[in-house]
């Protein structure tokens, strides 16, 4: 059993787009319910599109690859994890642990936000060594909170 966490290539747009729409729609959905955008804006095609035209996208881009399937993806924007998303069907196998790790320990990664409705991921990332700060802010476009956690 070959695994890996290397950055993702442009040959991993649609796959690393895939995960990350099929998590916002697994995840985000039922707290939003916006079918406008969930199911017409976010769509896989769009997102391959803007990796094209945005590479830096996928430069701060990183996948988890076990025996030639990406399983899971992690982008970074500095010191922040910016997302970090682990294919459903292959969630529980400590896949995300593993990105959080490496975000840590190779890449520097301190701190992230959290949609304060999504206990499952704060008890995620608390497992793996980040605590909640007092900082909160508003999901951009939404009445939601997003709360901070660091290492």
């Amino acid at each position: 059993m070959e695994q890996t966490i290397r950055q993702a290539a442009q040959t991993d747009a649609s796959r690393v787009a895939e995960i990350i729409i099929t998590n916002y729609r697994v995840n985000f959905y039922p707290i939003f319910r916006n079918d406008a955008f969930y199911f017409f804006e976010l769509n896989v095609a769009d997102a391959i599109q803007q990796y094209r035209e945005d590479p830096l996208i996928l430069e701060n881009t990183y996948v988890f690859e076990e025996n030639g399937i990406v399983k899971g993806v992690l982008r970074m924007n500095g010191t922040e994890i910016e997302k970090l998303f682990v294919e459903p069907t292959f969630q529980n196998q400590q896949i995300g642990a593993k990105l959080l790790h490496f975000a840590v320990e190779r890449l520097g990664a301190d701190h992230l936000w959290v949609l304060e409705k999504n206990p499952r991921a704060v008890r995620f990332y608390q497992r793996n060594g980040f605590r909640l700060t007092q900082q909160k802010k508003l999901e951009e476009d939404t009445t939601e909170y997003l709360l901070q956690m660091i290492k």
